[in-house]
């Protein structure tokens, strides 16, 4: 078992959080100028990281994943790395550990998206869909928590029930991740709909 590296701390902190199409380095760079702690990427599918070649490039001074075709599927730097978590779609455990153990020495931490609800994600089994697989979900933090440097989060959806949401969780819990990044939405619910606070203030109270 690898000891986990926690030294990302995320209690009190302002976090970018991750946004498709948008949290690519300009923008957590930016974010970080205007005071963000911690920035999160852009989800990444394990399916194009786990071809990717990490090159160093020295004209920009940044570290690039880049897929067989030559484009940089993720791109950071020096100035964020002890700042920057890697967030993944994945649906497999062992590929979710390759991933991480691919980027770990150049991010602070690891995330797994589970709470996206568009079907490029839960078509192929990923964000949301594992919401209803606990023991997938289980296995995949299990392993990564076990099996990388980096401390190990995830973000979720709440489920129709409160009681079902809280299971969840304290399960997720036991897993050794180091937080729980709370969607206040179900899966079918888009920004029109309200943020049920009332259930992530449970989330809270419930767990460490």
């Amino acid at each position: 078992m690898i000891l986990n590296s926690l030294s990302l701390c995320y209690h009190n902190k302002l976090i970018l959080a991750p946004m498709v199409r948008v949290g690519t380095l300009p923008m957590r760079l930016l974010a970080l100028d205007y005071g963000a702690d911690i920035v999160y990427c852009e989800e990444l599918i394990d399916l194009k990281m786990i071809q990717c070649k990490r090159v160093v490039n020295e004209v920009l001074s940044t570290v690039d994943f880049v897929a067989p075709d030559d484009r940089v599927v993720f791109r950071t730097c020096e100035r964020e790395q002890n700042r920057v978590v890697f967030q993944m779609g994945t649906s497999d455990a062992e590929r979710a550990l390759a991933v991480a153990r691919l980027v770990e020495n150049d991010v602070a931490g690891i995330d797994v998206n589970m709470g996206c609800p568009k079907q490029y994600s839960t078509k192929g089994g990923m964000g949301a869909a594992l919401l209803s697989d606990p023991d997938k979900i289980e296995k995949i933090l299990s392993t990564l928590v076990k099996g990388t440097r980096r401390p190990v989060t995830c973000k979720i959806r709440i489920l129709p029930s409160l009681e079902d949401t809280l299971s969840l969780v304290k399960r997720i819990e036991r897993t050794g991740i180091a937080a729980i990044a709370v969607h206040g939405r179900k899966r079918e619910e888009r920004p029109q709909h309200p943020v049920s606070c009332e259930v992530i203030k449970a989330i809270a109270d419930t767990l460490s």
